[in-house]
């Protein structure tokens, strides 16, 4: 059996998520105070593209720091969990690193495998990355997290074990708290004995996180300003990218480096898709983007306020980072 991905998409999902997209831009820039916009609205095809250039980059550790864990203890994972077993997976990407994962469970049974993306772009790197893996059949959802979750859940028969992936540091996007609402939120999605394998960015000093959010190529600047740009294209907004310059700053006490683009001089734009007119003094940012740093322990805590128990931990010493095993309790 070799994967081939089937994509389902709720019906009217591209005019629904349009109008989201414009809700949520003009709760974010319309509000008073800090400006700000979803991060998630990162990932059109631009900003899928700029991400996967962004992961290969010398100050991004963070991708290769996953993936050597996942090769050098994919086995160990898989060995861990009991078959029958359907994989579900929080924003998948281009699947380059679930692969290693799917590859060793597929090895001691057939895996059915669901990617979960808002972004079609993300979902189509995932059938070129995943379209001949023997033993693996794949359908994905263009979906929001936890509504492809709850799809993915609801398709698997009785004596099916659901493991959930999130990869990454997609975690540390959530607010404190929010993070933790988040994981319940999972929980009530699974059954007792489901597993869900959570990424997370732990802490480490402050010259070796900032590059990995401003690079000197200036590949991430372009990812955050391409977020502009997809409001321009999809919703008839005349921001001037050249207006902008992106910002990556560390907040200690919060644990978190946030991205802004910041207003290089004071002027207004139009979004009319939003019913939006909106002024800039120089200097304002706009905040596109937080990813908080973990210790081990908050993860621990984490997992026990939310219903799950940490029964497994691998951890990268080269770039601080952990990936856990935390099974539904």
């Amino acid at each position: 059996m070799r994967a081939a991905l089937q994509l389902e998409r709720a019906k009217g999902t591209e005019v629904e998520a349009g109008t989201q997209f414009a809700r949520d831009v003009r709760a974010g820039l319309g509000q008073a105070g800090q400006k700000w916009i979803p991060c998630k609205y990162f990932y059109d095809a631009v900003g899928s593209a700029l991400f996967e250039a962004i992961s290969v980059l010398p100050e991004y550790g963070l991708t290769r720091a996953d993936q050597r864990i996942l090769r050098r203890y994919a086995g160990e994972l898989a060995a861990a969990v009991s078959p029958p077993l359907v994989v579900a997976e929080l924003g998948s990407g281009s699947g380059r690193k679930t692969r290693l994962i799917l590859e060793a469970l597929a090895r001691r049974q057939p895996t059915t495998y669901h990617p979960i993306e808002i972004s079609a772009a993300a979902l189509a790197l995932a059938e070129r990355e995943l379209n001949h893996l023997d033993g693996v059949s794949v359908r994905g959802f263009e979906a929001e997290y936890l509504d492809g979750l709850g799809r993915a859940a609801a398709r698997r028969s009785a004596n099916q074990q659901l493991l959930v992936l999130f990869l990454g540091s997609s975690i540390g996007n959530f607010n404190r708290n929010e993070d933790c609402q988040f994981l319940a939120k999972i929980r009530s999605l699974l059954r007792a004995g489901d597993a869900l394998l959570l990424g997370t960015d732990l802490v480490k000093p402050v010259s070796q996180i900032l590059p990995a959010y401003d690079d000197p190529a200036g590949v991430t600047a372009a990812f955050n300003l391409n977020l502009l740009g997809r409001i321009n294209r999809e919703l008839g907004g005349n921001f001037d990218l050249r207006r902008f310059a992106h910002e990556a700053r560390y907040n200690e006490g919060e644990q978190r480096v946030e991205m802004h683009l910041r207003a290089q001089g004071s002027h207004d734009v139009r979004i009319e898709k939003a019913g939006l007119d909106i002024h800039f003094d120089r200097g304002e940012t706009l905040w596109t983007e937080s990813s908080y740093k973990y210790t081990l322990e908050d993860v621990v805590e984490m997992a026990e306020a939310t219903g799950f128990r940490a029964a497994r931990r691998w951890v990268d010493e080269e770039w601080p980072f952990a990936e856990s095993l935390l099974v539904a309790s």
